[in-house]
This record gives structure tokens, sequence and C-alpha cells, in this order.
């Protein structure tokens, strides 16, 4: 099976955008493990797959690979990077699109200065939808990982996201403490591990470890995340500038029940084609 492909990344999170509207694509785990291996494949972070969409009024189905094979729910920069595939490859003019994920439909707009931006929904933080393990609702809560005691905001954004505000994010444990709380008892369905350094009240640094994937350059779910966290925690005031070790992201959110609205570039580095 040969498929065609285009490398992508948003801030130097990276995918393999493939086209599954206008060829055959039934890929098993290990195939995808394979592309994904930066030695051996093609390397990425998350491969994409555009697919149509069986739902009326929805022009696309978005679905997202981690490199270790597995099917996540959501990807943030994913999004702005699926926007700019399917304009580039011509499988629509529309600036704005309506694109069903496994966890509902997200609206992404493709900007005149080539930026994207993209409706992530309203953040959920009751422990049931998240899944988080919890019967309190408070929006600081404590987990224990390895022998610290650690306070951390758990949210979904149409994944799970565990997020920690740290003195410097430079200095923060994400090695070792990222692995720990991506696969920690409490999160049933893993987690990403957000650490958030608060700058001022419109800006913040961030690094994330993702689920599936390790620590990535950028991480667009991630951001929205830390972003609704900081808010709901009174650190925060929208919009927010997110800087990752990527680049920077602008997140705008209105408070409880409303969307986070996020901003940023997608940027195609090359197309190719690769025999499985």
């Amino acid at each position: 099976m040969k498929l065609k492909f285009s490398k992508m990344h948003g801030l130097g999170n990276d995918f393999v955008v493939i086209d599954g509207v206008r060829q055959a694509v039934a890929l098993t785990e290990d195939q995808i493990r394979f592309v994904g291996h930066r030695n051996f494949g093609v390397g990425f972070d998350q491969m994409l797959l555009v697919e149509k969409s069986a739902t009326p009024g929805v022009d696309f189905r978005y679905r997202i690979f981690n490199a270790d094979g597995g099917e996540v729910e959501q990807c943030g920069n994913g999004a702005r990077c699926f926007v700019r595939f399917v304009h580039d490859q011509g499988l629509t003019n529309k600036k704005e699109i309506r694109v069903e994920t496994m966890r509902g439909v997200i609206g992404p707009r493709l900007e005149d200065d080539g930026n994207v931006t993209v409706n992530m929904g309203a953040p959920v933080f009751e422990p049931e939808k998240i899944p988080f393990d919890s019967t309190s609702m408070d929006v600081i809560q404590t987990i224990t990982v390895g022998s610290d005691a650690v306070a951390i905001t758990a949210v979904s954004m149409g994944n799970p996201h565990a997020v920690q505000v740290v003195a410097d994010v430079d200095a923060a444990p994400v090695e070792v403490q990222g692995p720990l709380i991506e696969r920690h008892v409490r999160f049933p369905k893993r987690v990403n591990a957000g650490f958030m350094q608060v700058v001022d009240r419109h800006s913040i640094r961030l690094r994330v470890y993702e689920r599936g994937a390790g620590e990535t350059l950028a991480c667009g779910t991630g951001a929205c995340a830390a972003v609704a966290a900081g808010i709901s925690r009174g650190l925060l005031d929208s919009p927010v500038r997110v800087a990752t070790r990527g680049g920077d992201l602008s997140i705008a959110w209105g408070g409880p029940g409303q969307p986070v609205m996020m901003t940023g570039p997608a940027v195609t580095v090359f197309t190719g084609e690769i025999e499985l």
C-alpha cells in the first residue's frame, strides 16, 4: 500500500496528515508506529486522518493517532493543520469548516493572515466527564506523584489534562513527573500533564507531556486547558498569550459555559509518499 501524505507542524508539534477522502486508508497500530518512528519512518507526534463525515452539515471527520498507535479524542495544533491541509489539497474552499471529532464537532477558521482560529468548545471540569477519579468539584486538587503531593487542575478540552502551576517552567520536573502523571491511577484513560508558569495576567509559559507522545514542542489543547485552569484559579484574564517551546498561541475564554478560542499558525513542511 502506497500512501500520499503531508508533513506539517503547529509550533513544532509535528504531524503526518493523510487524505482519507481521495485514497483508501486502513492502517494497523504497527503501521502507524512505523510511520511515526523518527529513524525508520517519517516521524510525528500525531498522525491526522482526514475523512468524509456522514453527519449532515459537517464537512469532514478528523481522526488522531499518537506515535504509540493509539487513537485519541482531540488535538488543537492538529486542528489548525487540518484546516490548512484541506485548503492546500483543494478539498474545500470554505474559510470556516465544521469538523467531526471523537468528542464532538469543532469549527476551525482560516484567517486572512494565514493563522487559524479554532473554536475548541467549552472546557469541562466535572471529574466523571474528564475522566478523573474524584468526588470533589474543587478547581485545585492534590494527587500523589511519586513521593510528592502535586496540586493540579483537572480539565478536559475533548481530551484530559492535569495542569499544575510551577515557578519556572524551564526547571519543572517534566521528564520525571510527566510519565507518572500521564499514567496516574486517578486518570483511567491517562492524561496530558501540563506545567504552567504564570508570567502576568495575560501571559504564561507552558510545557506539556502528552499522553502517548511524550513532551512536545507545543500542545494546542494543553494551552487551552492551561488558560481555562488559570482563569478558573483567578490567576489569569482573557486573552492570554501562551509561550511554548515551539512558539506562541493566543487563547481567549469568556468563562464557564463559553468556548475556548485558539489562534495560531499551521505550516506544511513537505509532501511525500510512503509504502507500507
